[in-house]
């Protein structure tokens, strides 16, 4: 049985994940520091949620932290 937060929380990155799509698919990118840190803040929540068995919540931040990953790469290679 999930927690009501790790529900709210596991939406709120979907819907994050989902504003990052126009941006990998545009040439334009945010500043590769902006991207590296939320990254990586990303990153610490994800272990933080996994901490807690909050799983719907670190698979969907899993995912966010890595869309914007991509979009350091992208910054990166472009």
């Amino acid at each position: 049985m999930h927690t009501w937060q790790d529900i709210v929380l596991a939406i709120g990155s979907l819907v994050l994940a989902g504003a990052l799509i126009p941006s990998i698919a545009s040439k334009d990118k945010p500043a590769l520091w902006t991207s590296v840190v939320t990254g990586t803040v990303l990153a610490v929540f994800t272990v933080v949620y996994g901490s807690l068995s909050l799983w719907y919540a670190t698979i969907t931040t899993g995912i966010t932290t890595l869309l914007w990953a991509a979009l350091a790469l992208q910054k990166i290679f472009k």
